[in-house]
C-alpha cells in the first residue's frame, strides 16, 4: 500500500483502515509519533519496526479523538499517560486493541497494541518449535504439581506459549485458572481473573486467592516481586501446577535473578520443573528459501512469519542440587549443557542450516 494513501486519509477513515490492514499483515502494534510538522507512522511487523509513511497533524487531531473515544480515555487530558482499550471486528473474529499514550514535545505519542486471537490462540506445532522441545513441553503441562517459567523480552511470545501449553491440558478433568495484567486472550474451559491494582488486586494477593479456588494448574501472568514468587514456589510445593513468566535473557539466569528476589533455596529448588526461555525469529519465505535465491538478509521482503527460538533447561537432581548450593549462572550452565541443554544460539544455527531464518536474524535476537 502506498504511503500517499495513509496521508489522504482522514482521521478516523484511517483508524479503521489501519485496523483492517494490521490484522490482514499480522501487524502486532500500531505507532503514532508526533513530530513538529508531521506525525510518523510506524507498525511493528514480525517484531520490527517499519515505517508507513507520515500523516498531517490535523488527520491526526481526528484520528487522536477517535481512539479515545473508543478506548474511554478522557479527550481533555494531554499531559499525563493514559491506558485503554477497545474492540473491533476483523473477518470472522473481535479484534482487542490495547491503547497507551504518553506526553510529547509536539503532541500525545500513542501506540496500540492488537491481540488478535488467531495469532495468540495457536498450537505449540504452529510456535514452531522442534519437535524435542515441542514433546518435552508436552510432557511437563502433564506433571501434576511443579513450577515451569517461561522467559524473555516483551513481545517474546511468552503468553502465546503458556496458552498453547494450556490447551494441551484444558478438559483433562483439571481446574485450571489464570491471573493476568490484562487478559489477551479469551480462552474456553478455563477461569480467566484479571488483576485490579487500584483495588488492591495483585499477582501476590490475586494468587493467594486462586489457592481458595482448588485449582490444579494455575497461570500466573508474571513474576515481578519476592511476595508473588514466593508464594508461586509454596503453591507448586503444595500439589498445583504453576506456570509463569519472568524477564530474563536465558533460561539459567532466571534462577539467580529468582535467588536474588530472595526466595528461599530450600523451597525453590524442589519446586522448579523447568524454565523456557525464547524468542521470535523471522522466517524466510519461500522464495528465499529456494536454493541459490538472491534475498538480502536485512530486507523486510526476506521474511513472511515468525518462529519460536527456543532453549529449555530441565531441573534434574544435578542441577537441583546447584540451586540448594546457590552456584553461579555459569557452574549451572555448564551441569546443564552435561545433561544435553542447547543455548538459543545452537538451535539458531540448526535452523540457519535448515534454511528457516537467516544469521543476521539469530544475531538480532539472540544472546
Amino acid at each position: 500500500m502506498s504511503e500517499n494513501k495513509w496521508e489522504q486519509m482522514d482521521g478516523t477513515s484511517l483508524l479503521k483502515e489501519l485496523e483492517l490492514y494490521s490484522v490482514a499483515e499480522g501487524i502486532s502494534d500500531i505507532h503514532f509519533s508526533p513530530e513538529k510538522e508531521f506525525v510518523r507512522l510506524e507498525v511493528r511487523l514480525h517484531g520490527v519496526l517499519q515505517s508507513l509513511g507520515q500523516i498531517s497533524v490535523k488527520n491526526y487531531i481526528q484520528l487522536v479523538r477517535r481512539v479515545k473515544f473508543s478506548s474511554k480515555l478522557k479527550l481533555n487530558i494531554t499531559n499525563v499517560p493514559q491506558d485503554g482499550q477497545y474492540t473491533f471486528e476483523a473477518p470472522g473474529r473481535t479484534v482487542n486493541i490495547r491503547v497507551a499514550s504518553i506526553p510529547t514535545r509536539f503532541g500525545e505519542t500513542f501506540t496500540l497494541r492488537l491481540l488478535d486471537p488467531q495469532k495468540g490462540i495457536v498450537s505449540l506445532e504452529t510456535l514452531g518449535f522442534p519437535k524435542e522441545i515441542r514433546d518435552s513441553l508436552a510432557d511437563l503441562v502433564q506433571l501434576p504439581n511443579g513450577l515451569i517459567l517461561v522467559t524473555g523480552p516483551t513481545g517474546s511470545g511468552k503468553t502465546t506459549t503458556l496458552y498453547a501449553l494450556l490447551q494441551t491440558i484444558i478438559g483433562k478433568e483439571r481446574n485450571i485458572i489464570t491471573l493476568e495484567n490484562p487478559i489477551e486472550y479469551e480462552l474456553t474451559g478455563i477461569v480467566q481473573s484479571q488483576v485490579d491494582e487500584e483495588h488492591d488486586y495483585t499477582f501476590s494477593s490475586g494468587l493467594r486467592s486462586i489457592l481458595r479456588h482448588d485449582p490444579d494448574v494455575i497461570l500466573v501472568g508474571e513474576i515481578r516481586d519476592l511476595e508473588t514468587a514466593q508464594t508461586a514456589i509454596d503453591a507448586a510445593l503444595t500439589g498445583h501446577l504453576v506456570l509463569s513468566t519472568l524477564h530474563t535473557n536465558s533460561a539459567i539466569e532466571a534462577i539467580p535473578r529468582l535467588l536474588s528476589m530472595g526466595v528461599s533455596p530450600y523451597t525453590f529448588a524442589p519446586s522448579l520443573r523447568a524454565i523456557l526461555a525464547q524468542r521470535l525469529v523471522r522466517t524466510l519465505s519461500d522464495e528465499c528459501k529456494k536454493e541459490g535465491a538472491d534475498c538480502d538478509p536485512l530486507d523486510h521482503s526476506t521474511y513472511d512469519g515468525q518462529i519460536a527460538l527456543p532453549e529449555l533447561l530441565i531441573i534434574t537432581p544435578d542441577i537441583r542440587e546447584q540451586i540448594l548450593l546457590n552456584e553461579t549462572a555459569m557452574t549451572l550452565e555448564e551441569q546443564a549443557k552435561k545433561e544435553g541443554y542447547r543455548l538459543m544460539r545452537e538451535w539458531g544455527e540448526s535452523y540457519i542450516k535448515d534454511g528457516v531464518t537467516s544469521a543476521s536474524e539469530v544475531m538480532r535476537v539472540s544472546v
